[in-house]
């Protein structure tokens, strides 16, 4: 058997066990979290990617509970970094201190680690401190690495941010530039519960004892289902859609989108293009394809698009948000029926 064969007999085991595992990651999480399926998916999919995502949501929708107990699930590291306006970046990455050898007597510099050295960092309402210290974070996310002292120190793999913002309080706040928002794979939205789950959550929350949440990852699994996402194929066809999508979001990229461009002041650019076909296939991944579809890009269209999308006064003066837009973008975008899914028969869903 050729290693091409052996290769693909592997990322299918590798996909069943994903298939079977984030099951049991949203039956955990569920547990700690009543609701939010949509949003703990989106967060799983952004880790498969190797993605950071940005939380947006009213404060008490269990933001911070949801990231700490997904990061359990998967065996990561879990640091919360709470923004505020004095925050400095040597509080998040680290700093040099002098440190004095007692047999010697001489002093040298020794390089503290901050938060920011973990699997997965809580970002805490990041739009509340300057943009230096904004800055500073990231340079982590892009490089996973911090520089000190002219030393380069590498952040533990994987590592992911996972920063929150709150969107009805915008006062006392630095709200990130669309060049940092880029850096970000996924805004996942929080959402209010329904009346029945937030029935659940006072009912759960009011009681005696805390639930518990078992691991069902290593991290070591996670980076190896990183390597998988990266292998699976993509028809040329799937990736023109993606393409189609984002081109879409651009002012006066065609005449179809009348619609659409009339509200745009500025589109999304290629990372989106990129996050869309990696987000594409760590979903396809989660539901047990090996195999893309125009379905899972539709998917993830929102959580990648909904942040670069930069609308102008007559979108605000209308009420028209970003969602809106991508789903006219949706609407109006050729499927590509064309599109083959020639790995279909390799592996079935079980039934």
């Amino acid at each position: 058997m050729t290693d091409t064969a052996n290769e693909t007999l592997d990322d299918v085991a590798a996909v069943q066990q994903l298939r079977d595992a984030a099951a049991r990651i949203l039956s955990q999480v569920g547990q700690a979290i009543v609701g939010q399926r949509q949003a703990v998916e989106e967060l799983l999919i952004a880790m498969l990617a190797g993605g950071h995502s940005l939380l947006v949501g009213v404060p008490g929708l269990a933001k911070t509970l949801m990231v700490h107990t997904l990061a359990e699930t998967l065996q990561l590291s879990f640091r919360r970094v709470q923004f505020t306006p004095d925050l400095m970046p040597a509080d998040i990455t680290g700093t040099e201190v002098i440190q004095e050898d007692r047999s010697t007597g001489t002093r040298d510099f020794r390089f503290l680690p901050g938060p920011i050295f973990a699997n997965v960092v809580l970002a805490d309402e990041i739009n509340r401190t300057p943009p230096k210290t904004q800055a500073a974070l990231m340079e982590a996310m892009q490089e996973h690495s911090v520089t000190s002292g002219g030393v380069r120190h590498r952040l533990p793999e994987p590592f992911f941010v996972l920063a929150t913002q709150n969107p009805i309080e915008q006062e006392g706040t630095y709200p990130l530039p669309e060049a940092q928002l880029d850096r970000f794979m996924f805004q996942v939205l929080i959402d209010y519960p329904t009346e029945d789950e937030e029935f659940e959550i006072v009912r759960q929350t009011t009681n005696v004892g805390k639930p518990t949440v078992q691991q069902v990852l290593t991290h070591e699994e996670l980076v190896a289902m990183q390597s998988v996402v990266r292998r699976i194929p993509v028809a040329d066809p799937v990736v023109r859609y993606a393409l189609a999508l984002v081109r879409g979001t651009r002012a006066g990229a065609s005449a179809e989108n009348d619609g659409i461009r009339e509200y745009v002041a500025w589109g999304a650019g290629p990372r989106a293009s990129q996050y869309l076909i990696l987000g594409a296939k760590a979903r396809a991944v989660l539901h047990g394809r090996l195999f893309v579809s125009p379905d899972d890009v539709r998917a993830v269209a929102a959580p990648v698009l909904r942040h670069r999308i930069l609308l102008n006064f007559h979108a605000e003066a209308e009420g028209i948000r970003t969602d809106d837009i991508v789903r006219r973008l949706i609407a109006k975008t050729s499927e590509y029926p064309e599109v083959a899914a020639p790995l279909a028969g390799i592996f079935r869903p079980k039934s």
